[in-house]
């Protein structure tokens, strides 16, 4: 159950959510590039909550091993549980992708108006750990937003003569979270990795 082909089936299974996923996201992205007033007000806050984190996990002994800690619990936390919160309809993983793409629309944006270079920003910053970090969360926000397809048409079917079509699907759809979850927490722990060693050294180089 917990081959990598066994996940890759998986996707194959929610390639209607994962479409939606990645629109959501480059939703997010447009947005946050553009984003003036009250909206940009918020984005500030956001960063100014990951820029306190990270000025505090720079103050630890081992500050790459600090990183690696956060970056990989934070994620791959909010990662699975995205995915089983899905069941509220799919709220959660809606907004869980705008946010995320509008933080880093604005980020880069912003920060190229500083005079910073694309190439630095993306290649160096984001490039070599979000290879595999972003679409991880693109794909636990799938199976979030499939849950909550399920919950929904579990709603419509209520009582229905295909309610035990219905309970099949999610006795199906349960046992891919399982092999979902568990890949998505290694592949995090592998962007964890790159993302608390090689950018952190790129970043600072």
């Amino acid at each position: 159950m917990l081959k990598f082909s066994t996940f890759l089936r998986a996707l194959g299974s929610i390639r209607g959510a994962l479409i939606w996923s990645i629109v959501l996201f480059v939703v997010g992205i447009g947005t946050g590039w553009v984003s003036t007033g009250p909206l940009e007000d918020i984005l500030l806050n956001q960063i100014g909550g990951l820029r306190e984190v990270s000025e505090r996990l720079e103050q630890g002994n081992n500050v790459q091993w600090n990183f690696f800690l956060f970056i990989f619990f934070n994620n791959a936390i909010k990662s699975v549980l995205v995915i089983y919160a899905g069941i509220f309809f799919g709220i959660l993983p809606v907004v869980f992708l705008l946010i995320n793409g509008m933080v880093i629309g604005f980020l880069v944006h912003t920060t190229m108006n500083y005079g910073a270079s694309f190439f630095d920003i993306v290649v160096k910053g984001l490039l070599p750990h979000g290879i595999i970090e972003i679409p991880v969360i693109i794909i636990a926000c799938a199976f979030g937003l499939r849950f909550g397809g399920l919950a929904l048409k579990s709603l419509g079917q209520f009582g229905g003569e295909k309610r035990n079509t219905i309970g099949s699907q999610w006795s199906a759809f349960m046992r891919t979270t399982v092999t979902a979850s568990c890949w998505i927490v290694i592949l995090l722990l592998v962007a964890a990795i790159i993302e608390s060693t090689l950018t952190y050294s790129l970043v600072r180089g």
